[in-house]
């Protein structure tokens, strides 16, 4: 067979990933403190952008660092009488009156890395293309960064609790914990805020407290003292007393202690100086950084007629605009093929970025908008009643790509009537139902459980077998290993323990 050369005119379609369309993609999984930085960046390389009329959010940075300028450091008791002194009067169950910080319930950030946005200012590139050779490295961002107490607790609740609910109700006590290591703030304001019981809440707050360092989250000092106590085996009923009367002792009333604790004097010098060895503030242990608030993208309102308003948070979006007039008076004024092609760079890159922003925004809108129709039960009605939610129900929805979902839906907050969460948080998964076709969320079936097992009497304790069989009755089919899956997660004792501790209340 003969070679020979020729030509061919082939026609074929692919997906070429340009710069500008990169851009547009990181673009969405920014949070908007990354947004806020990646703009900043283009300002200073850009000539022609410029910040609009409004402000970008930058207000709850300098709120942030207003607050934290005003708020007195708390040192470390070196002298561990003087924390004594400060419970004079019977303020002791009042940690306000220990502590001197005054610390809100705030929700941080914990991101500070700036994303991986686009270095190269060259639009021309390909989109393989990496950083140049020649580009700086900075050193300062490899610098290691103090791990905090809210770091430290997020990972242990990461490891320690896998009932979604429950992790959604720690993640919230979390942020209300402040840098001493109490816990600020009204156990019955966070149930009435996500529709669960006063018993879930506590409940979840009794997993935290066993969290590393001894005596975190507690309510006030004898709280605090009596974890660490009970920690080391410690903890009896003399020493219960001595914790409810530190008034007392801050004021040396060492006669009234021994009449109250009905120890000796000697008995009652060792408890002292047992209490005195403790650590009154569990967290300044760990660095301590300015707090960050979280700033929602996306904000719902409760309208008239009992549907729900969604709007962006406009505070979270950067006004940039195209400069015009100095794009035509510098155009006129370049001479050079260089600089003109550098102008209009420029001013594409300008234009782009412009557009990509307000696609940003209708999209974030547009996703936020399906969630809450999808959602709806539980912005009404609280947490139990989740539905459950996947990335494709969303996409098919709007007519959009899963990953795009996935992008807008990271790092971005919604502010509700609830509290504010993250968008990925309303994805739950699916139990199969066989009266109707709607499925149950496994958040609201696991809330059935608990239901079930609060609501058992000595004559009737409910195996894993008797709870798929109420579930199913109720058309949840559920398997018995998904039931004793979602019981060992919630820490719910099996039927022969449930049935001994009744007995035991009984008696």
């Amino acid at each position: 067979m003969a070679l020979s050369a020729k030509l061919e005119l082939r026609q074929s379609q692919s997906l070429v990933m340009t710069p500008q369309l990169q851009q547009a993609i990181k673009l969405l999984q920014l949070s908007n403190l990354e947004l806020s930085e990646f703009v900043e960046k283009e300002l200073e390389k850009n000539p022609l952008l410029e910040i609009g009329d409004a402000e970008p959010a930058n207000s709850a940075n300098e709120t942030a660092a207003t607050a934290s300028g005003n708020s007195e450091e708390s040192s470390d008791s070196g002298n561990t009488d003087e924390w004594l002194e400060n419970s004079v009067d019977g303020k002791t169950n009042d940690p306000s009156n220990d502590l001197d910080t005054d610390v809100e319930t705030v929700y941080p950030d914990g991101r500070n890395d700036a994303g991986d946005h686009l270095k190269n200012s060259d639009w021309k590139s390909t989109a393989g293309s990496g950083a140049g050779a020649s580009e700086a490295v900075n050193l300062e961002a490899f610098v290691s960064e103090e791990k905090t107490l809210t770091d430290h607790l997020n990972d242990q609740l990461q490891l320690s609790v896998s009932d979604p609910v429950k992790r959604l109700i720690g993640q919230h006590l979390i942020d209300m914990v402040d840098e001493a290591g109490y816990l600020r703030g009204d156990l019955d304001r966070v149930a009435q805020m996500f529709g669960a019981p006063r018993d879930l809440i506590e409940d979840t707050l009794h997993i935290l407290q066993t969290f590393d360092p001894v005596g975190v989250f507690a309510r006030d000092l004898s709280e605090c003292l009596a974890l660490q106590l009970k920690d080391l085996n410690r903890y009896d009923p003399a020493i219960a007393k001595l914790l409810e009367n530190l008034h007392l002792l801050a004021a040396h009333d060492l006669d009234g202690l021994n009449r109250v604790c009905g120890q000796n004097a000697e008995d009652l010098a060792d408890m002292i100086m047992e209490i005195k060895q403790l650590n009154p503030k569990p967290g300044l242990k760990y660095g301590s950084v300015t707090v960050q608030p979280i700033v929602p993208d996306v904000a719902v309102r409760a309208k008239s007629d009992g549907s729900w308003h969604v709007e962006l948070n406009s505070e979270t979006l950067p006004r940039v605009l195209v400069n015009q007039t100095y794009y035509t008076t510098v155009s006129k004024s370049a001479k050079s093929k260089k600089d003109k092609s550098y102008i209009q760079d420029c001013f594409q890159t300008a234009n782009w970025l412009v557009k990509s922003l307000d696609q940003r925004a209708k999209t974030i809108l547009k996703v936020a908008e399906e969630i809450v129709r999808q959602q709806d039960a539980f912005l009404t009605h609280g947490i139990q009643h989740l539905r459950p939610l996947n990335l494709k129900t969303v996409a098919d929805a709007i007519s959009m790509h899963e990953s795009t979902v996935s992008r807008v839906t990271s790092n971005k907050f919604i502010e509700t009537n609830r509290g504010i969460f993250e968008l990925k948080y309303f994805f739950t998964s699916a139990i199969a139902s066989s009266s109707s076709s709607d499925s149950h969320s496994s958040e609201a079936v696991r809330h059935r459980i608990r239901q079930l097992v609060d609501g058992e009497q000595l004559s009737c304790v409910l195996s894993d077998d008797k709870i798929v069989e109420r579930l199913q009755q109720e058309g949840i089919e559920i398997a018995r290993r998904t039931v004793a899956k979602y019981r060992e997660a919630m820490q719910i004792p099996s039927s022969v323990q449930r049935r001994r501790k009744l007995k035991m209340a009984a008696r």
